[in-house]
């Protein structure tokens, strides 16, 4: 392959500038002193992009433990004698059905059934819930939304900031540092705690499917202390600091907002997000849309793409247009060398009567070679969620 395309970097060592303008994480010092040597800017923030080898951490996060800065996915409290009704207002899902405690993956819907961004909504009590954003301002949006609707709900933005727990041997790690009370946290509910003393909100979620817990520091003058903690306790499970593994999230079929879709997309166009427009009584921002949409269909649709390759290409830096029978038909939007799956995977956009896995495509380069793929259907693995969910 060739093109738009980043092989797996070697980095020795970089010179770094931090500027006043973006935010810090409570974990930010030890991300350094931990080896991190780049970083991305997501939500204002800056978030770890590079410890090491990427096939290395890919491993590290399957067979053992990861410990991951994630205070970059900004939480936003919704709180007020009329939560409930804002935030049930905000997303297409169903929030009768979540109970004080539990979560959920609520995509936030804009009046013509556009995705605001794509949130794991935690629950705290019947009227308080954070928003877990992706890179965007939602805040914003539902602070217009609770004005315009006339709720008497605040909108804030709490100081609590997510590390992620993962990998097969994240249960006994934080068994050992919560205690038994862990192990009866289901997926996608959590739990109020305290790790060494420091006051901690535990979500079983993650950005892996595999076995995982995000740990929300909610105290961010003892981010040092939670970080060095995890680590130490980790050591034994072989714990490494890891960015975000790329390989192993899309092989999840897990999305990524503003790369993969946009507020020009709707769930109804985004393989599997389609489940997530729930029947229900409550009049939520866009519903008329996405009803009317349901009944039309799409002419377009986000669905999985494979292609062979080798270990040395690792990424696409760019969307790169996707062709069928010599015809430009749409996007990829993500490619990566998947070690397990030994090729390489990701996700394309193409007209609905493409969707289907198994239909023949081209990517095209910036030097004008090509490439061979397929459509593929998503999850790459594990489509029942059986790891994560064990």
């Amino acid at each position: 392959m060739s093109g738009e395309a980043r092989a797996i970097p070697e980095v020795t060592s970089s010179t770094l500038y931090f500027g006043p303008w973006y935010r810090r994480s409570p974990f930010f010092e030890a991300t350094l002193r931990w080896g991190c040597t780049a970083y991305d800017v997501y939500n204002h923030m800056y978030l770890p992009a590079y410890f090491d080898d990427l096939v290395t951490e890919y491993w590290a996060l399957v067979n053992d433990v990861t410990l991951w800065d994630v205070g970059v996915e900004r939480v936003v409290q919704i709180s007020g004698p009329d939560g409930f009704a804002l935030a049930n207002a905000l997303t297409c899902r169903d929030l009768t059905k979540c109970a004080p405690g539990q979560g959920k993956y609520a995509p936030i819907i804009a009046p013509d059934g556009g995705i605001v961004n794509d949130p794991v909504l935690l629950r705290r009590d019947e009227n308080t819930f954070w928003l877990c954003l992706a890179d965007g301002d939602a805040h914003l949006y539902a602070m217009g939304l609770a004005q315009g609707l006339g709720l008497n709900a605040t909108v804030s933005l709490p100081e609590a900031y997510p590390v992620q727990v993962q990998g097969p041997k994240a249960r006994e790690l934080m068994r050992e540092l919560v205690g038994e009370d862990i192990l009866n946290v289901r997926y996608y509910w959590t739990l109020d705690t305290a790790i060494a003393g420091i006051p901690v909100v535990i979500s079983r979620t993650g950005w892996t499917g595999e076995v995982g817990y995000e740990v929300f520091l909610t105290d961010p003058a003892r981010g040092d202390e939670l970080w060095e903690t995890i680590m130490e306790a980790g050591a034994p499970h072989g714990i490494r600091p890891i960015a975000p593994c790329e390989a192993r999230r899309i092989e999840a079929g897990i999305f990524n907002y503003n790369s993969d879709f946009t507020l020009d997309n709707n769930p109804f166009e985004v393989m599997g997000l389609e489940r997530l427009v729930e029947a229900q009584d409550a009049d939520y921002v866009g519903k008329a849309a996405l009803e009317r949409i349901r009944e039309q269909g799409v002419a377009r649709k986000l669905v999985g793409i494979e292609a062979p390759g080798d270990p040395s290409f690792f990424e696409i830096t760019e969307a790169r247009p996707a062709l069928a029978g010599g015809q430009r038909v749409g996007r990829v939007t993500d490619l990566v060398w998947s070690p397990r799956l030994e090729r390489n995977i990701g996700y394309v956009w193409v007209p609905a009567e493409l969707a289907d896995p198994g239909n023949d495509l081209e990517i095209e380069w910036n030097n004008g070679q090509r490439t061979p793929a397929k459509t593929a259907a998503i999850p790459f693995l594990d489509p029942n969620k059986s790891v994560p969910a064990a």
